[in-house]
């Protein structure tokens, strides 16, 4: 009951509020925007097959429980920015389209990532690697004819995704090797003189590792020294049962919140499995692949319980921390559309967000709800 008492009282608090203000509680308001949304903005991913129509439900709970979106994917480079004259807006004008007409705050996701990076972007018609020079302007049109297509529309981007390791480094990515450090700010500025108006993330995943969160600071403070906007830093949540300590996570989320920018928990989902371990001394792959999907049908109800106490949990830490985080966004509407199934081996059927692939609230979500 302890770990339930914070959220019972936020969603107290919302009921009480809209009570004194003469509106009616009525049913249809018993939702996640409405219980938590007087701490921070509620959002979730919307995938390819959401914005093409061919999944109504999952939009239908969208629709009611979240007033903030991400794209899943359609904005990221090789399927926005696929070949170098070559822009495909289809599937982000729908998003962005979605999100406007259904008063939602709007994020765009991502500008720079070495990953799903489109493979002409970074190097030139023999394969080498771009000069510095050509990356730079390769950067600023991508950002800039991207920021503005959208301008006045997003209310905020990821700007430079995962760009430092757990130990505090830059990863060796082709920004960092062919412009060093100096593309993070590069990143940042463009995107600001493409909308002013629009808030500018940094966001990354494991900000619980001390080395990163070190350099994460030092990042922050670094482009706000050189006069660079920065709003916030997004804290991503691919969380498992044994993985991190929330006091790990929480001091993250400390740090980062004496920064004079916002804190933001994004792609927040939660692994109901046990974690992979490779080892060379693995002689019966049958038995090994058996143990690493141990549910393929269905969570216990003893898993699915202490998923549901460890996610409470996690919520509870954001509303004790809800002066400073503004936004919780959710990677995914059920189950089914996780990127967790068959991650990191194929097989792999996980149960990590909050509804289940007959798009049926978990127990989390309905103690959230009081029902």
């Amino acid at each position: 009951m302890k770990n339930k008492k914070l959220l019972y009282a936020a969603s107290l608090a919302c009921m009480l509020l809209m009570a004194c203000s003469g509106k009616p509680v009525v049913e249809s308001e018993r939702n996640l925007k409405n219980v938590l949304g007087n701490h921070f903005l509620v959002g979730v991913a919307i995938n390819h097959l959401q914005l093409q129509g061919q999944d109504s439900a999952a939009l239908d709970i969208v629709k009611t429980h979240f007033n903030s979106i991400v794209p899943e994917n359609c904005m990221k480079c090789m399927i926005i920015h696929p070949e170098e004259n070559v822009y495909d807006f289809e599937l982000s004008d729908r998003f962005v389209a979605f999100g406007e007409e259904n008063g939602m705050f709007v994020v765009g996701h991502c500008l720079i990532w070495h990953s799903q990076l489109a493979s002409w972007f970074c190097t030139d018609e023999n394969g080498a690697d771009v000069s510095p020079e050509v990356l730079k302007q390769r950067m600023k049109d991508h950002i800039t004819t991207i920021v503005k297509r959208y301008k006045g529309r997003v209310h905020g981007w990821d700007v430079v995704n995962e760009a430092i390791l757990e130990d505090g480094s830059y990863r060796n990515s082709k920004f960092y090797q062919i412009l060093g450090e100096e593309f993070v700010p590069l990143a940042f500025q463009y995107a600001y003189e493409a909308d002013p108006e629009a808030e500018l993330y940094y966001n990354d995943y494991n900000m619980h590792f001390e080395g990163k969160r070190r350099a994460v600071i030092k990042l922050v403070e670094d482009l706000k020294a050189r006069g660079i906007r920065i709003d916030a830093v997004g804290m991503q949540g691919h969380v498992g049962m044994e993985y991190p300590q929330i006091s790990d996570f929480e001091a993250s989320i400390e740090a980062f919140s004496k920064l004079n920018v916002k804190v933001m928990i994004t792609e927040f989902d939660m692994s109901a499995l046990p974690m992979v371990r490779y080892s060379a001394n693995v002689t019966d792959t049958v038995s090994f692949e058996q143990s690493m999907n141990p549910y393929p049908n269905e969570l216990p109800s003893r898993e699915l319980e202490a998923w549901n106490k460890r996610m409470m949990e996690f919520m509870n830490l954001f509303v004790k921390h809800s002066r400073h985080i503004s936004r919780v966004t959710f990677w995914g509407v059920t189950d089914g559309d996780s990127w967790k199934n068959d991650f990191p081996m194929r097989g792999r059927t996980d149960y990590p967000l909050l509804f289940d692939r007959n798009y049926e609230p978990k127990q989390f979500v309905k103690e959230l709800l009081g029902e």
